[in-house]
């Protein structure tokens, strides 16, 4: 699964041990972003819930300061 570098790094900022959960995190601090973020939170935690567990377990995610 491809994700954006602003993807990778609202992962690796609300990482947790699956991808169930960290999805969840995702999803629990959206009310405290502004429109634009949610979106991204919302789009990115979608793709971690498509996510098998062994594709989340291989994957390895990098945060870019850019």
């Amino acid at each position: 699964m491809y994700f954006t570098v602003e993807e990778e790094n609202l992962i690796c900022l609300y990482h947790n041990a699956d991808h169930r959960r960290t999805a969840a995190n995702l999803r629990a601090v959206l009310p405290d972003m502004d429109k634009e973020m949610a979106a991204l939170a919302c789009q990115t935690a979608d793709k971690l819930a498509a996510m098998s567990d062994a594709d989340f377990a291989a994957q390895r995610f990098h945060f870019t300061d850019e």
